[in-house]
């Protein structure tokens, strides 16, 4: 029997009528399903949340950490599951998942819910005599999360447990391609005790989704919308957003840059390059336009060595003969390839890493610190 993943609607989960395939990339094969929600869906979770609001808002700082930290409980009880979860819908191997992804998650929980206690307002000086004034944090509301497919317990927990730990309640909408990871963490915080509405999870089919996020944005009752994805679907996001006048929260895609000095230490740039460039597994756009390969090989030649039936897996590629114009040099490729250009001087290193869009981050590898300090302070990212 297939495996239907449901939406979490007000503390209940929802088979829908429409349903969408999700495919493992390990057997290029379906390995469940996913019920898809409607625009009408997802203003009942933004109503569901809204009517949770007023409670959960008033709950004393000490009760929202300990409900975190039982949530953070148990999805450590179920860390080898939840991995393979992640594993079997986005192709990431037991280190990514099991070693890094899901325990990360479950330390920025607990971090979260340590903080709680801390959010106070302050009682600023003012300027007129005989006169006093308190400056105090509320919740905002109903906060809606639009969240990626590549570290989805990360990128799941940082949403919902920001908004909740605050005070407010909210909505994620996952990623189509990793429905079962989010619904793991709304399992999780439902298990815990979380009051219904507080955490709803949506998903949906691609086709659908314009239009389901445009309903949740739209609707008076959020407040604030948190996006982690790519550039093209963040400006709309933004568009909407602003259309709307509410704030909106974005971390979008960006190429990650790493200038390796002639000086550096050759074994630590390579891990560390290869760690920031192969842990998320477009290539032949790049080798049409001349580039080459230094190490790896096209997935045609590597699926040719599998198997019959396995999916879209590539070993890691590392492309030599890269120019500025290319998407693979200009545009962040979540595939396990990494393209390199050779620079003759530092100015040269700095127009070249701050010629692309922003990245997460970028990293300069030398034995001087100094001149390390130096280029950083010069490079444009984060």
């Amino acid at each position: 029997m297939t495996t239907n993943i449901p939406l979490l609607i007000n503390g209940q989960e929802e088979h829908t009528p429409s349903t969408f395939s999700v495919i493992s990339p390990y057997t290029n094969e379906q390995c469940w399903t996913s019920s898809s929600a409607t625009p009408q869906d997802a203003i009942r979770a933004v109503e569901a949340a809204d009517a949770a609001f007023p409670a959960w808002s008033q709950t004393k700082p000490t009760t929202r950490r300990d409900l975190l930290l039982k949530a953070a409980d148990l999805l450590e009880q179920r860390l080898e599951q939840n991995a393979e979860y992640m594993r079997t819908e986005m192709g990431a191997d037991v280190g990514a998942s099991q070693g890094f992804v899901v325990p990360l998650a479950i330390r920025m929980l607990r971090d979260v819910a340590g903080r709680i206690t801390s959010i106070c307002g302050s009682v600023p000086v003012v300027e007129a005599e005989g006169q006093r004034a308190m400056v105090l944090k509320e919740a905002m509301g109903v906060i809606l999360g639009i969240v990626p497919w590549n570290a989805p317990y990360v990128f799941g927990i940082r949403s919902a447990a920001c908004a909740l730990a605050a005070g407010n309640t909210t909505i994620l909408k996952s990623s189509e391609l990793t429905p079962r990871c989010y619904w793991a963490i709304g399992r999780a915080f439902e298990d815990a005790g979380l009051p219904a509405g507080c955490l709803n999870i949506i998903h949906c089919r691609p086709t659908d989704a314009a239009d389901v996020v445009n309903a949740m944005i739209e609707h008076p009752a959020v407040r604030k919308i948190n996006f982690t994805g790519s550039t093209a679907v963040g400006r709309k996001i933004a568009r909407s957003c602003g259309q709307n006048l509410k704030p909106c929260l974005m971390e979008l895609g960006g190429k990650n840059s790493s200038i390796v000095c002639q000086d550096a230490d050759l074994d630590t740039a390579v891990q560390g390059v290869l760690a920031g460039a192969f842990l998320n597994t477009l290539l032949t756009n790049a080798l049409a336009s001349g580039a080459h390969f230094i190490s790896g090989s096209t997935p045609a030649d590597v699926d040719a060595t599998l198997p019959s039936g396995c999916g879209v897996r590539m070993a890691p590629a590392i492309l030599g003969g890269v120019s500025e114009d290319m998407p693979v040099w200009q545009e962040e490729a979540f595939a396990s390839v990494a393209a390199c250009m050779t620079f003759d001087s530092e100015e040269e290193a700095v127009r070249l890493a701050n010629g692309s869009g922003y990245g997460l981050s970028a990293s300069v590898f030398t034995e001087d610190l100094r001149r390390g300090f130096a280029l950083a302070r010069r490079i444009q990212s984060g």
